[in-house]
């Protein structure tokens, strides 16, 4: 007996949520979700931005699942550790063909991309190989993917800003200090609020 594992390729796709301030977009940002979470809820964090002219992209994780059980809410995941390369790749697709779809409808002055936790390495991986070339990139409360050598992308870097909360519950004060310094030793912007794990509309509103 023999056993091989095989791959096809399937129609797919990929749900996003938009909304926008302002007559015309002179600013695209694109902003990805943590781990567990929907466009539908977290895209709400981002209402009632004062700057006018934005357009705010949510696109969701392909992947879906009951965050306790096997039944009430949902959340959304971009990726685990399964397989992880052909969902790398699937989501640069996607995110790519998304870029695109947008483009063809608006012609904005500068764009942005916020990757909030998981969100953030999905992001750099898009930055870093697709389509895509943004003027800023927020890690938010999020680590530069291991498989992306910051040394390799210098330009990436420069436009980068990390953001944290003082109390984020998922990075220890000491752990805190080291990174923050390592990548502000890299030309990193770094922007702290008094906080935890989530987002800060103050400090969401000045790195816009």
């Amino acid at each position: 007996m023999s056993s091989t594992e095989g791959k096809i390729e399937v129609p797919s796709s990929i749900r996003y949520r938009t909304f926008q301030t302002g007559e015309h977009v002179k600013h695209l940002v694109y902003v990805l979700h943590g781990y567990g979470q929907l466009v539908e809820y977290f895209s709400q964090k981002f209402l009632d931005v004062p700057q006018e002219d934005i357009l705010f992209v949510f696109p969701e994780g392909r992947h879906r699942f009951y965050l306790r059980g096997t039944s009430g809410r949902v959340g959304a995941s971009w990726m685990t550790k399964e397989w992880r390369e052909e969902d790398i790749r699937l989501n640069i697709l996607s995110l790519d063909i998304l870029h695109a779809a947008m483009l063809k409808n608006h012609s904005p002055e500068k764009i942005t991309v916020i990757g909030f936790s998981q969100g953030g390495a999905t992001a750099a991986r898009w930055l870093a190989h697709g389509s895509v070339n943004c003027d800023h990139f927020v890690s938010w409360a999020s680590v530069y993917p291991p498989d992306l050598a910051v040394e390799e992308h210098t330009n990436l870097a420069k436009k980068s800003s990390f953001v944290l909360g003082t109390e984020d519950e998922f990075f220890p004060k000491a752990d805190q200090e080291i990174l923050i310094a390592d990548y502000q030793s890299r030309g990193i912007h770094i922007a702290r609020f008094e906080g935890t794990h989530d987002i800060d509309k103050e400090t969401l509103i000045r790195i816009l």
